[in-house]
């Protein structure tokens, strides 16, 4: 299970570069449940992911995900529908172990910065306090998750 916190970013963190990072490419077959095909640096990766519950601060979700060929992540991304997100994902140390991950988006969502934090459990999660480059809580905003991201642009 994935329980994890997502935030807007009031200020990029000192010393990004040196942080290691990845670009990112995603694409959604479906959002219910999330059919997701991502290509990750020379990876690709086909993740199902069910969202299960919100509750106090933070998302929980049943994520699986399977390693793809190239040419499979191709052929199952010509089926998707809506934009591909496209970000640079930079992973950053917190204290108590935490990981932040600090996702610089392009294309559709240049300009768009967020940060998620995984927990092991809700606890945890709801003790968390930001760093000060943290900027609004946005876990429990549904216009915020990637699926939302690369829905079709109405209009």
């Amino acid at each position: 299970m994935e329980i994890e916190r997502k935030y807007l970013v009031a200020s990029l963190p000192e010393g990004l570069e040196g942080f290691p990072h990845t670009e990112i490419e995603q694409s959604y077959l479906c959002t219910s449940p999330t059919l997701r095909v991502r290509r990750m640096g020379d990876d690709y990766i086909l993740t199902v992911k069910e969202h299960l519950r919100e509750d106090s601060s933070a998302i929980h979700n049943r994520e699986e995900e399977f390693s793809l060929t190239r040419d499979s992540y191709l052929k199952l991304r010509s089926k998707c529908e809506g934009r591909t997100v496209q970000k640079t994902r930079y992973r950053i140390p917190l204290a108590d172990g935490l990981t932040a991950e600090l996702d610089i988006f392009h294309g559709d969502h240049e300009g768009l910065l967020l940060v998620e934090v995984e927990f092991s459990s809700t606890e945890v999660a709801d003790r968390f306090v930001p760093p000060a480059w943290f900027g609004t809580d946005v876990s429990l905003d549904p216009h915020f998750r990637n699926s939302f991201l690369a829905s079709p642009v109405v209009g």
